[in-house]
């Protein structure tokens, strides 16, 4: 009893403490996502929701546009910045599990810029749905 008591009163401990693995930019792309169902990616010539953000504007702008997005949901905190790179800390309410969150921005002829994303949970194996979930809000937050 005792044990099984010491690990449900850890677990907030650890999934706020867990260091992301395999994040970045490989590459000119993301790091591809783990073989276990938490983690969700764009990806070219795939379904819809996986198709990376497109935008007809500067990749300044388009960073601009995703860094007021998600400085607009709840228990966000952007960690890392850079022109063509944002990553992003998403924190779970009930328990504080962060999830990664990563924009490469590339800059398409003729003034267009395309957006590839990773949504990753940094623990467990399934998500329910969370990480695509969280995507497919930024991406129609985006296209409003």
């Amino acid at each position: 009893m005792k044990k099984r008591y010491l690990l449900i009163c850890s677990l907030p401990l650890v999934g706020c403490s867990v260091t992301p693995t395999k994040l970045g930019v490989n590459g000119e792309a993301l790091n591809d996502c783990p073989i276990t169902p938490n983690c969700f990616r764009s990806k070219n010539n795939e379904s819809q929701d996986t198709t990376p953000i497109l935008f007809k504007g500067s990749r300044a702008a388009a960073r601009e546009k995703i860094v007021s997005i998600v400085n607009s949901l709840p228990r966000t905190t952007i960690v890392e910045e850079r022109d063509n790179y944002i990553r992003v800390e998403f924190r779970s309410q009930l328990i504080g599990f962060v999830d990664d969150v990563e924009f490469l921005f590339s800059q398409k002829p003729g003034d267009g810029t395309q957006i590839d994303f990773r949504s990753a949970s940094r623990l467990g194996v399934s998500d329910l749905g969370v990480n695509k979930a969280r995507m497919k809000n930024i991406k129609a937050l985006f296209a409003q």
